[in-house]
């Protein structure tokens, strides 16, 4: 009886395919792979954790951020990170959007809690894997230009290029195609500027 009502208790794994979750539902799951909500649905993360190059130019990038913000009101956070985009209200059970980054800056610390960031952060970063990017390139792309996100930097390591969505008028603006030679500077966060030769050295 006892096992019984353990097996009750447990949460089931959220169907990816149908049903419309919130941040509410999310809190009460407990399953062991990443997992994301955009306008709420489920969107899994690989089972694998990110390849080496992924993880080394994550690195990069979030100890250069962590360097140039340090003693200043900007955070910088590497995934896991939840970040919660809210479109009626900031309860629970109004969101349903909620994203990993691989990295963002939040400057206005009215945003952060226990749980992490809850409103859109001044500029986010991902990182493209080498397979689908569907979730980056168009699922993402449409939530953060939708809550504001001012830029947003697609970073391919595998193509060393970076593409940064300037947000204007409410909408993105797209930049030329960065690559190696390119000194790449960010319009929201002062003074930080991307060596691309120096984040992709190395790396094959």
């Amino acid at each position: 009886m006892q096992k019984e009502e353990e097996n009750n208790n447990l949460v089931k794994e959220p169907y990816t395919e149908y049903g419309r979750y919130t941040y509410a539902d999310y809190l009460t799951w407990e399953i062991d792979h990443m997992v994301e909500l955009i306008k709420g649905k489920v969107f899994r993360q690989a089972a694998a954790a990110p390849r080496r190059i992924h993880q080394e130019v994550s690195g990069r990038i979030f100890a250069k951020l962590y360097t140039h913000l340090e003693r200043k009101e900007c955070k910088v956070y590497a995934a896991p990170f939840d970040v919660r985009l809210p479109v009626k209200s900031r309860k629970h059970e109004d969101i349903t959007t909620v994203v990993q980054p691989d990295i963002c800056v939040v400057c206005d610390p009215e945003k952060l809690d226990d749980l992490g960031c809850v409103g859109a952060p001044d500029l986010i970063m991902e990182i493209l894997s080498p397979y689908n990017n569907k979730k980056e390139l168009q699922n993402k792309y449409e939530v953060y230009e939708e809550s504001g996100v001012l830029e947003y930097w697609i970073i391919h390591p595998y193509e060393k290029t970076l593409l940064v969505y300037t947000l204007t008028d409410r909408k993105y603006v797209p930049s030329k195609l960065f690559t190696l030679g390119d000194r790449v500077p960010s319009q929201c966060i002062e003074g930080f500027v991307l060596d691309l030769d120096e984040l992709f050295e190395g790396l094959e």
